[in-house]
């Protein structure tokens, strides 16, 4: 039986909570999602960032965008001071709003979390629920992510679709190659399929990390502009936060997903089916008022 979290009602918003009421080992699941971490499952944050910077140095790397390795790097050191309160932090502010207007995907997906940082920020919060609109799926899960630090639930559709698998359609029509085997790990951003029509090659890449599986067909296979050639299942860590997330903020409409987790699909974890069940207790003890 999962006893009741000490995280049940509802969260203050803009106030992480600390409490460590419970003992029991099936509670720790749950004592962490008011301090999310929102993009352990990105590949840029397994850079090891540790290197203080100058002011000099921040203010050229959060402005010069042209080294990326460099605005990461600035971004978090950002975060850092920001999560410590630190007061100076706020100097960089406008260069962080910048950075999550920035034509490429990779700094906007940046800056939404560390935006999450600081749950106080008026700016911050209307930028995030504009991100909710971007165009790049990862972007859209990072707002959604960083929003549950704010008390918004307004980023649940992208946090149950982080607990889905995502389908891969083909960019355009022609021979399709996959380069990678079914159940093979797919990073964010990696190429899984070639698509030949004459001279021109289209590169198939995924939106989103996981596990491929369900591969359409047989190798050089013809497919259509728009047909469904693959699914990638989510990786464990994303569906970790997406739980996490709808623990504090999931309502009835969130349910069927947690409980399709907390029930085995997907191979996931015991790990994740027993946060899984935490969060639809949490949800359901929400309904019940």
């Amino acid at each position: 039986m999962i006893k009741p979290s000490p995280f049940s009602g509802r969260p203050a918003p803009g106030r992480a909570s600390g409490h460590r009421g419970s003992r029991t080992p099936n509670m720790m699941v749950a004592l962490v999602p008011a301090l999310l971490v929102l993009v352990t499952y990105l590949f840029w944050r397994q850079t090891w960032f540790g290197t203080p910077l100058t002011d000099r140095e921040m203010a050229q790397y959060l402005g010069d965008v042209s080294v990326p390795h460099r605005t990461q790097h600035a971004l978090s050191v950002l975060a850092d001071e920001m999560k410590r309160g630190d007061p100076s932090a706020r100097r960089w502010y406008p260069q962080l709003l910048a950075l999550a207007d920035s034509p490429e995907p990779q700094f906007r997906l940046m800056a939404a979390w560390v935006m999450g940082q600081d749950n106080t920020n008026r700016l911050f919060h209307t930028e995030l629920r504009k991100l909710l609109g971007d165009p790049a799926e990862m972007v859209r899960r990072n707002a959604a992510l960083a929003l549950v630090r704010f008390g918004d639930a307004s980023g649940r559709p992208e946090l149950r679709a982080m607990l889905r698998p995502w389908p891969l359609a083909a960019p355009a029509s022609g021979t399709l190659t996959f380069r990678l085997k079914e159940h093979e790990s797919v990073k964010t951003g990696e190429v899984v399929a070639r698509i030949e029509e004459g001279s021109v090659t289209t590169e198939v890449r995924s939106a989103v990390g996981g596990q491929l599986e369900r591969l359409r067909g047989k190798e050089a296979g013809i497919v259509q502009a728009g047909d469904q050639i693959a699914v990638v299942a989510p990786d464990e860590s994303q569906v970790w936060e997406a739980l996490r997330a709808l623990y504090l903020v999931g309502t009835r409409d969130d349910l069927a997903e947690v409980d399709r987790i907390a029930q085995g699909a997907g191979g996931m974890s015991e790990r994740i089916r027993q946060q899984a069940a935490l969060t639809a207790a949490a949800i359901r003890q929400r309904i019940r008022g």
